[in-house]
């Protein structure tokens, strides 16, 4: 499984105004349907409330690549611009149950 963090910040409430249009266009359960999405939830940071955070998780590199060749990214980009957001991205790979972290784990 891949994750990526993406880190949506803008001014006057920008970032907020996208996630929830992102929502109510449909194109959130438009990209939750897609074949291999595991994971695609925004979050807003208590620190910064003009920065929303998009945890996105695949199953693998080619889900992800099908979704980056959807139309859904021209919508995506669209809306980015429309709300003028930068970005951080970061990338991570699961590193599996067997972890030396699982001890401190609680489920």
């Amino acid at each position: 499984m891949l994750t990526v963090n993406l880190r949506y910040t803008g001014e006057n409430g920008a970032a907020l105004a996208f996630a929830k249009e992102m929502a109510a266009s449909g194109t959130v359960d438009a990209i939750r349907a897609e074949e291999g999405n595991i994971r695609y939830e925004y979050y807003i940071s208590l620190d910064d409330p003009q920065t929303v955070l998009l945890i996105d998780s695949w199953r693998d590199q080619a889900a992800i690549d099908a979704h980056h060749a959807s139309p859904m990214m021209k919508t995506i980009a669209s809306l980015r611009e429309k709300y003028d957001l930068h970005m951080t991205v970061e990338r991570y790979v699961d590193a599996g149950e067997n972890t030396a972290d699982e001890k401190f784990i609680r489920k």
